[in-house]
């Protein structure tokens, strides 16, 4: 049997693909969310290591870090799929 493809079958995208996360964004998405992490608790150890007040600010850093992570992530998601 012989199937007679039409210009529709050749289209696989679907009318929301504008709206959509692609491969590049999910990436930088995960690179937002190590990087504020990693960010705040390095910028800890160095105060703690300064300050001598070992872990005080290392994990005020690391929940610092996760805070912002959190928000740039809902930033970047929401305007990715707003187009």
């Amino acid at each position: 049997m012989v199937h007679a493809f039409t210009e529709a079958d050749k289209v696989m995208v679907d009318d929301d693909s504008a709206a959509t996360l692609r491969g590049r964004d999910l990436l930088g998405l995960g690179g937002v969310l190590i990087g504020g992490v990693v960010g705040g608790m390095v910028i800890g150890l160095l105060l703690d290591k300064w300050l001598d007040s070992s872990p005080l600010f290392a994990l005020l850093g690391i929940a610092l870090g996760i805070v912002a992570s959190a928000v740039a992530f809902w930033a970047r998601v929401r305007a990715a799929l707003r187009g």
